[in-house]
């Protein structure tokens, strides 16, 4: 009996649901027409679950808990329990395109940065969607170095403790050397005496801010 062809045809519908915190700078005005910076914040695997008050402990959320003039929008999903942010990247891209429909924000001039399990979906994120992120910032994290040519026109400034015995720094070197040997804008900062929290010193220190900024996407996608 020789082999049918045969073809498959059939419409899936997929249910997204992720919750996430989302910080709007206290002085946006809906009205005045301003466009405003988006940070997509990934955090790690200890805030995982289901109390989204786990996400305010670290990072991006942290900061704008503790400053409400924090001048960007800032969105922090929170991955569920069990799950990592390559199982939820579907409605972490979901819920960057609800805010940045809904609210004024700048699509030149959207980051994504991230700790630790964040660090790896950073790297991840930016190398599936070539052209969204204007700048990455990765945090004791790492990538699959062959991926760096999707990388190679987002500008990257990768951080890592050189002490880390979670995340080996040679996970932020691989992803940084393959794309700095492509010719990418791609930078590593080591801190000589961190472990694995290199996130407090990064997040803390005003140059990061201002070096996101001084990046935008030449054609808005």
């Amino acid at each position: 009996m020789s082999q049918q062809v045969c073809r498959l045809e059939k419409e899936i519908t997929k249910k997204l649901m992720l919750d996430y915190l989302l910080h709007i700078p206290q002085s946006y005005d809906p009205n005045s027409g301003q466009k405003w910076p988006v940070i997509l914040f990934l955090h790690g695997a200890g805030e995982r679950g289901s109390d989204i008050e786990l996400v305010k402990i670290h990072g991006i959320p942290l900061i704008a808990e503790r400053d409400p003039e924090f001048p960007f929008i800032s969105i922090s999903p929170q991955c569920p329990e069990g799950s990592d942010w390559n199982a939820e990247k579907d409605a972490v891209m979901q819920v960057l395109d609800e805010v940045m429909a809904n609210y004024g924000t700048d699509p030149a001039r959207v980051y994504v940065t991230g700790l630790s399990m964040g660090g790896y979906g950073t790297w991840q994120l930016a190398a599936e969607n070539p052209g969204r992120f204007a700048a990455a910032v990765p945090i004791c994290g790492g990538g699959i170095p062959k991926m760096a040519g999707k990388l190679k026109d987002t500008p990257v400034w990768a951080f890592h403790g050189a002490k880390d015995d979670v995340v080996p720094l040679a996970a932020s070197e691989e992803m940084v050397q393959a794309l700095q040997s492509i010719g990418g804008d791609a930078k590593l900062t080591v801190y000589p005496e961190a472990n694995h929290d290199s996130w407090s010193e990064t997040y803390d220190n005003p140059e990061l801010y201002e070096w996101l900024l001084r990046h935008q996407l030449l054609t808005r996608p």
